[in-house]
């Protein structure tokens, strides 16, 4: 082995911070293009015995090359180590098609928060069909915004990849459902003899976000002398939380005021604002046993509010309002500083093994498994004492209208405390107008405004994967190839949300004085948990599969052999997903729930025909019968010319569809979802003594399975060339273009609907009910199935005027579709500048050209460079280009990779937010003077270096540089998902994170 010098470690070192720059400036240039290295032979779906064909995803039949009618990047597990990536969920979700819709773990606000899930070519993490091998998984118990399902990313073992090949063309003619933005096939090991592992730790560079990780696989058994081998793996990882306090301005905080912004952080200037500080004011209850009977008018004019915390005990200051309609001093907050985490920590480990066998020359099998364990801690912010009711529960259990409030009276037993012959009663100490209306306590109850700040508000979720497949395939004679799968997988999330209180346990300890709101800190566990319990619930889903098919070639054509496969396939899957909040007992909890139990039939055939030398034409074909009575067909064809060697060629034409999910099909499903949102300037108008009435909030959405609804349908077809001027360097460029119809929506007009109950805010009423009566009205005129469902408490400070819309109800329909083009580029370039130095370049970039949503009413939603759909998952909308360039550097024993990563520019602006207009004119977050200064969201680059050691043929070192530049994540002003303060989860989260360091070793034996 040659020796290297420290100087040309030093050369080398610069060199790759040139090739990270240079990367920036070609991911900038739209010319360019991703397209995928030659893959390894998958002897898993090749022939048996044979070791010069494959079998690429999307396909039935080996082949002797990578290159398809469709086209399939190839992510090499030595790709995903040069790049730092050590979980699938970062490697898959690195692919430039990855678009709108994607769920990273950085988004814990959703509905399955702590899950991770791939949206290709835009069209949503339920319309990506993921593989492991070839074979489906179970889904993640949790829909994503309450009815998409999605495999779970973080729950795949990485520790035997072998590569990932990801298909973006509709693909249900091969694999049924769900097929029509692309596939991901996750491809593991086949046979291994050694052992390898490795270990790393990592810090960004202000000392959190720690991570840890080890891996180990080991095998034995010579499987070409033997005739087996088997393998086994595991694997540990381990993340450490960053705050968003920890990352400073503009992303710790609602109050962009510094930068020309608005200030939406209430907690410092408005009293009826609820922070971990309570604050009363005086109101009248009219059941003196029921804390929920509080008036909404206040009993005074300005209304008087008293903080309960002595105010030199207010951690962070204090604030003081003097108004015509409030007076009082306050403890000060920012709540986003104080509790919001742009990454929570996360662990987890997982398990493999493999046992490959021949039974003859003529027959091979296996037998694999893996088991992985997940475990996320999310930590929101604290919940509110004034919540809604649970979603279907009844208005009386509303903490929120009118509010709840404290008794001048306590007793033990909490009941008819103010009659005197009650044993044990006493002057409530948490009620600082007690004692001055002890003798007329209906007119001496304190409404409070408080946020549980002594129990964590958040969850832990446990996601626990399990997966067994086996198969044989072999040949009979010398042409029949055939192959027998089977597979069984199982996810059971297990999850745990706490410091939502419970209404009866609320009640009780207000009624008895057991809850200190004067000092919570004083609280007791016990006490607690009698009133904020932990609460968990079990779900689960599971699939089971069995597939068959044969294959063989027919005759020779000029070009080849014809071959043909046909084959069948049977799936059940179920769903178990369990409503938190069964009883309807605490308010403001979700009580989203899908069940559901199905079987799916199948059978299915493939042609390729290598008519020419230079010319192939492939058309496949796949039936599918669900047991809801629905069926479906699906075809393709496509085909390759290749005039010369160093072109070809390819398009396809295919049809595809997406079940439903068990959430929108099964009429025991039901969801209610949250948007953020800020009413109109009219009710704001209406509303000026109260601030945090017309602060933004979230507004629900109500929705149940409707057995009625239909698969969406989809026709997709790709056109592209491949360039190949030497063996060394290839080009890629294709064009995509999906039409998906028939679309699954719940509520597409619920815009429309919120909008149209708030355009009545400037108009003169007689009270509350009768503006809410009349903004309904609206809400109905938008079309059939949409109402209102909950409507907030008058406002105190304005009981004549519109009040908030707190839940709206919207059917589930097929209507709309959606259309997407775009544009995906590809490069592979290896150089072997002498005989021990070598440069290889990889580039994935891609462009959407269109992405619209055409309404059923002929209005067109148009997202490109927007950032919507903001309604779909982490509202992380769509940039028009996404690419990443990884240069690598083999100088001998060192090797320096420098991989970039590029997200192109948006608007604030969101058409399905019920504004069609793209132009900045609609941006969703307004400046301090009303204006648009916020509109654009920048593009945002950064670069991650690697430099690896290889001591000898046995142990290797690396050192790892996240984000070397320290790139910013750009500004954008989040008026959608608050817990997002400033930022876009899924395209930015480095840039918050920020510079970070990991340095590890490898061997192997």
């Amino acid at each position: 082995m040659k020796t290297v010098s420290w100087a040309a470690l030093l050369r080398g070192t610069v060199g790759m911070s040139a090739l990270a720059l240079s990367g920036i400036s070609l991911c900038v240039t739209p010319a360019l293009a991703q397209s995928a290295p030659p893959a390894p032979v998958d002897t898993q779906s090749s022939d048996a015995g044979s070791e010069d064909t494959i079998v690429v995803t999307g396909s039935l039949l080996s082949r002797a090359d990578t290159d398809t009618p469709s086209p399939v990047t190839v992510i090499s597990a030595e790709t995903l180590d040069r790049a730092g990536v050590t979980n699938m969920a970062d490697a898959i979700r690195q692919a430039s098609a990855d678009g709108a819709g994607s769920i990273g773990v950085g988004f814990t606000s959703g509905f399955s928060a702590g899950g991770s899930a791939v949206s290709l070519r835009n069209l949503g993490v339920s319309s990506t069909l993921v593989l492991v091998d070839g074979l489906r998984s179970a889904n993640f118990p949790l829909s994503d915004d309450g009815h998409n399902s999605y495999v779970d990313l973080s729950s795949i073992p990485q520790v035997n990849l072998e590569r990932v090949e990801v298909l973006k063309d509709g693909a249900s003619s091969t694999y049924g459902a769900d097929a029509i933005g692309g596939v991901v096939n996750i491809i593991t090991r086949k046979q291994y003899v050694g052992i390898e592992g490795g270990a790393e730790a990592g810090v960004s560079e202000k000392g959190d976000g720690q991570k840890y990780r080890a891996h180990l696989l080991a095998g034995f058994g010579d499987y070409a002398s033997q005739g087996w081998n088997v393998y086994v793996g595991g694997e540990y990882e381990k993340g450490g939380k960053v705050t968003a306090d920890s990352r400073g301005f503009p992303f710790n905080t609602l109050d962009l005021r510094a930068i020309g912004g608005r200030d939406n952080n209430r907690a410092d200037d408005t009293l009826t604002t609820p922070t971990t500080n309570a604050v009363v004011t005086r109101v009248t209850q009219t059941n003196l046993n029921n804390p929920l009977a509080g008036s909404v008018a206040n009993a005074t004019t300005p209304a008087v509010f008293n903080s309960l915390t002595p105010l030199a005990s207010c951690q962070f200051g204090t604030f003081s309002e003097n108004t015509s309609a409030r007076v009082g001093t306050a403890c000060a907050h920012d709540l986003t500083r104080e509790y919001v985490q742009i990454m929570p920590p996360q662990e987890r480990y997982a398990g493999v093994a493999r046992f490959s066998f021949r039974v003859s020359d003529a027959i091979e099998g296996y037998v694999a498994g893996s088991y992985s364990h997940n475990k996320v801690d999310i930590t929101l912010l604290p919940r509110g004492i004034r919540q809604n009711q649970a979603f279907g529960g009844s208005p009386a259990t509303s903490t929120t209208n009118p509010g709840i409030v404290l008794p001048v009276w306590i007793c033990p037993s909490g009941v008819n405390c103010a009659n005197p012959a009650t044993p044990g009663r006493t002057l409530n100490p948490n009620n600082p107008y007690a004692a001055a209306f002890a003798n007329d306590p209906a007119n001496g109850a304190a409404r409070i405004y408080y946020l549980f700040g002594d129990v964590k508000a958040g969850s832990v979720r446990t996601n626990e994967l399990y997966r067994i497949t086996g198969g044989l395939r072999g040949t009979i004679g010398d042409t029949w190839r055939w192959n027998i799968e089977a597979g069984y997988s199982r996810d059971d999330l297990r999850l745990v949300q706490t410091g939502f209180a419970n209404l009866n346990g609320l009640v009780q300890a207000i009624n008895t004085g057991s809850y200190n709101f004067v000092n919570p800190s004083l609280n007791s566990q016990a006490v607690r948990d009698a009133v904020l319990p932990p609460i968990t619930s079990l779900s689960n889903s599971q699939e089971t599969t069995i597939d068959a098919s044969i294959s063989r070639s027919l005759f020779t054509l000029p070009g080849g052999d014809l071959q043909i496969a046909v084959g069948g396939q049977y799936r059940k899957e179920k769903l178990t997903n369990r409503s938190a909040n069964p009883n309807l007992d605490v308010p403001g909890l979700s009580t989203a729930q899908a069940f559901g139990d199905r079987d799916v039939w199948a059978a299915y055939f493939e042609i390729s025909a290598p008519i020419l030398d230079s010319l192939e034409v492939n058309a496949s074909g796949r039936y599918d019968s669900y047991s809801e009575g629905f069926s479906r067909f699906s075809p393709k064809i496509g085909a390759k010319f290749s005039p010369i060697r160093e072109i070809s060629i390819r398009g396809t034409y295919s049809q595809g569809f997406r079940a439903p999910t068990f959430a929108e099909i099964d009429p025991r499903s039901s969801f209610s979802g949250f948007v953020g949102f800020t009413p109109p300037a009219a009710f704001q108008a209406a509303h000026a003594a109260n601030a945090s009435y017309f602060a933004p909030y979230s507004v629900g959405r109500g929705f149940v399975g409707n057995p009625d609804i239909q698969p969406e349908t989809s026709r997709s077809f790709t056109a592209g060339a491949v360039f190949e001027p030497t063996r060394n360097i290839s080009f890629t460029v294709d064009y995509f273009n999906v039409k998906k119809q028939g679309l699954i929506t719940a509520g597409p007009l619920a815009g429309d609907a919120i909008a149209a109950y708030y355009s009545v805010s400037g108009q003169t009423f007689a009270s509350a009910a009768a503006a809410s009566t009349a903004g309904c009205a609206a809400v109905a005129a938008v079309g059939a199935g949409y109402s209102c469902n909950v409507i907030d408490g008058a406002d105190p400070f304005a009981l004549n005027s519109l009040p908030r819309l707190l839940v709206v109800n919207a059917p589930y329909v097929n209507s709309a579709y959606d259309l997407t083009t775009g544009l995906q580029f590809g490069a592979n370039a290896r150089f072997d500048l002498s005989e021990d130095v070598r440069f290889e370049s990889r580039l994935d970039l891609q462009a959407t050209l269109i992405f619209n949503r055409h309404l059923a009413n002929g209005q067109v939603q148009r997202f490109t460079g927007s950032v919507g759909p903001a309604d779909l998952s982490s509202g992380g909308g769509t940039p028009k280009w996404r690419g990443n360039w990884q240069n690598t550097l083999i100088m001998g024993p060192l090797s320096l990779t420098a991989t970039t990563y590029y997200v192109g520019s948006m608007k604030g602006v969101a058409t399905d937010q019920g504004n069609l207009d793209t132009s900045c004119a609609a941006t969703l977050y307004k400046d301090a003077a009303g204006g648009n200064s916020f509109c654009k969201i920048n593009r945002f680059i950064y670069a991650d270096l690697n430099a690896t050691v290889e001591v000898n043929d046995k142990f290797s070192f690396f050192m790892f540089v996240g984000n070397v530049t320290n790139s910013k994540a750009p500004l954008y002003a989040n008026t959608l998902y608050t817990t997002q303060p400033n930022y876009l989860a899924s395209w930015h989260l480095p840039g918050l994170i920020g510079r970070t360091f990991r340095a590890g070793a490898n061997f192997k034996f």
